[in-house]
């Protein structure tokens, strides 16, 4: 058969999880950083087929359509994903694992994804990239920036608990595949969801808003985003980090353990 059921699907991840875990710290970051990489990417793409739309609803089923191309990509090459990762409940469950080795995994794959999401978004943001149409592509990434933390925290722990709820399922729909089509179409289809249901994605987020932050940087674009009345004083690190990255990854984190 050409697909697991899920049983075998879920006895497969509980058996990986030793492996996961005693990988070395260096594995693990290059690894992670690979991911992060990988879904920044996806971001930097989705934003720039989607900044010309005006209707929210074409940018975000254009986004839907093109950012799962991203987790397929973490999967086919082996990559460390922070979000996918909180799965390891399920070995932990089954005292394959321990605790500070899940959180030993997490944290190093964490910040991985965090700088691989930076160098992306710094890519993009200091070299040129969100030039197109004079700029207008750097001020659709502050917009977006800025909407995302300015979001209640109620609002993007909820909203990370259902975009991880998806992830995770098409991180197991994507590894209950033998073949690489198979593995592309599962992890795609919740993906697509939650990212046309606007739902928040921590390690997206960090693409999204540190790219927003770096142009935010640039003279030329921050005039722009004044001109297109857009509230900068609200784009900042703090507010990235504490008001939303931190609430969507809790947020992530028990959705992931839902599943």
């Amino acid at each position: 058969m050409q697909l697991l059921t899920p049983k075998e699907m879920t006895e497969t991840y509980i058996q990986g999880g030793p492996a996961k875990c005693s990988r070395s710290a260096l594995e693990l970051l290059l690894l992670s950083i690979m991911a992060g990489i990988f879904i920044g990417f996806s971001g930097a793409t989705t934003n720039t087929a989607a900044f010309g739309f005006e209707n929210a609803n074409v940018v975000r089923m254009v986004c839907g359509l093109l950012f799962p191309f991203g987790l397929a990509m973490v999967l086919l090459m082996g990559a460390e994903l922070f979000t996918g990762n909180t799965l390891l409940l399920m070995p932990l469950l089954s005292k394959k694992i321990t605790v500070p080795q899940m959180l030993r995994n997490w944290g190093i794959v964490f910040f991985g994804k965090f700088l691989g999401a930076l160098l992306v978004g710094g890519g993009c943001a200091f070299f040129g990239q969100l030039n197109q149409q004079n700029g207008a592509l750097a001020v659709f990434t502050i917009r977006l920036a800025v909407n995302k933390c300015t979001m209640p925290v109620e609002n993007a722990v909820v909203l990370g608990f259902l975009c991880n709820f998806l992830v995770t399922v098409g991180v197991l729909a994507g590894l209950s595949a033998k073949d690489v089509p198979g593995r592309i179409m599962g992890a795609y289809v919740p993906v697509m969801y939650f990212v046309t249901g606007a739902f928040e994605h921590s390690i997206a987020n960090m693409y999204y808003i540190s790219a927003g932050l770096f142009a935010a940087q640039n003279e030329t674009y921050r005039a722009a985003a004044q001109t297109a009345g857009l509230a900068l004083e609200n784009l900042t690190w703090g507010n990235f980090l504490l008001g939303n990255l931190l609430p969507v990854t809790i947020g992530n984190i028990l959705g992931g353990f839902a599943v």
